[in-house]
């Protein structure tokens, strides 16, 4: 695997010198790079594994490489571009029990009209709010949301897809010189209902841009200004995804800037079990919060955050799978809230991010169900060239 990364990045990163304009036509510009996640953890046994078992409140340490991704992009032409991203197959370190591969994350093609329409064609980042859309290589906290979109992560999720990624064909653009912005596309989703043609899944995205237009970053490292406020949707057969967030970057006086990132989604994959794409036993009727809070000390370079998240359940009778629905919820409920400071040494080049964050969900002990809390402490360096 080593040797297959080093060829790759060796051949592109010798494309990536640009050709002169010197007869005045445009030359296609070739870029590579790598984007690397590595940490070291002490969580709780519980805090992946909720159980009523006493060994679940021990402490177990680990360590992994578990993003290691080869980025490569290319301007064809003044309209045309290409991206397409690699991920290992499998984390490399503590309790990988898998030989970790290569698969192909990432294979987009974009064609861009004007400012108000660009098609982009391939695999590529689906969801109806901006969480699911965020670049890895420029969040604030040490990794995606828990529950913003719960159900679109692998090939065994409801949606059947690929860390967030699916494939399909989107429409994106801006007016007003790019203050109101949307997104709509039509995906695969999921592929193996029992119909003999298979339903589309379609989502779509709209936001206001106050100040700068919004980059999908998870902080801006106090440049620009950024106020956005956007709703979406994402839908297929009785599956429904619909929510709003909200993200602002702004400096908040001369030592730093302030981010805020908030969302809210409604959830349900229908209540009929009989419909000819049915969701109903897959994806219980829910809503999630999110709420992410931190300040960049520009002089110094530290970001401390704060982070709140909740999976709230609000099963339907037939969601459940014969489980009462009160019990249902509160064993699928679950609450998370932690913090962290960030080291910004190199900017999103090279940086170090140390959290604490604490899980409560409910389990079943004796007669009943009660509610547990379990930690994480996580510390993690990010290489990232591109």
């Amino acid at each position: 695997m080593k040797k297959i990364y080093a060829g790759m990045f060796l051949f592109l990163a010798c494309l990536s010198a640009e050709a002169q304009e010197s007869d005045g036509k445009f030359k296609p510009t070739f870029n590579a790079g790598v984007l690397l996640h590595t940490y070291v953890s002490a969580q709780q046994n519980g805090f992946g594994s909720p159980a009523a078992s006493s060994s679940a409140d021990t402490w177990g340490l680990s360590a992994n490489l578990y993003r290691a991704r080869l980025m490569t992009e290319a301007h064809l032409s003044k309209n045309d571009y290409v991206f397409i991203e690699t991920e290992l197959t499998a984390s490399v370190g503590t309790g990988s029990d898998k030989a970790a591969g290569i698969k192909i994350l990432d294979a987009q093609y974009d064609h861009t009209f004007g400012s108000a329409l660009t098609v982009s064609a391939g695999k590529m980042l689906v969801s109806h709010n901006r969480n699911g859309l965020q670049t890895a290589s420029t969040l604030m906290v040490n990794d995606f949301t828990y529950f913003q979109y719960p159900h679109n992560m692998s090939a065994g999720s409801p949606l059947q897809n690929d860390l967030g990624r699916d494939v399909g064909v989107n429409l994106s653009g801006g007016f007003f010189a790019s203050k109101l912005a949307y997104r709509l596309g039509a995906f695969a989703g999921k592929r193996d209902f029992n119909e003999d043609a298979q339903a589309i899944r379609i989502t779509g995205r709209a936001g206001y841009n106050f100040l700068d237009a919004d980059k999908y970053a998870g902080t801006n490292l106090g440049e620009g200004k950024t106020f956005t406020v956007a709703g979406g949707f994402d839908t297929q057969g009785t599956y429904l995804a619909a929510g709003t967030d909200a993200y602002l970057d702004y400096p908040l006086g001369s030592t730093g800037s302030l981010t805020l990132n908030a969302a809210w989604s409604y959830i349900s994959g229908g209540n009929d079990l009989a419909a000819k794409y049915s969701f109903a036993g897959l994806i219980p009727t829910q809503n999630t919060q999110l709420l992410e809070l931190g300040y960049y000390f520009k002089s110094v370079k530290l970001q401390p955050w704060i982070r709140y998240e909740r999976q709230d359940f609000n099963s339907e009778d037939r969601q459940t799978g014969g489980t009462a629905t009160a019990d249902f919820d509160k064993l699928g409920s679950t609450t998370v809230l932690g913090g962290g400071l960030n080291y910004f040494f190199n900017d999103y080049k090279t940086n170090l991010k140390l959290s604490y964050v604490a899980m409560t969900k409910g389990i079943s002990e004796g007669s009943g169900i009660t509610n547990k809390t379990y930690g994480q402490v996580w510390l993690q360096l990010q290489l990232c060239l591109f």
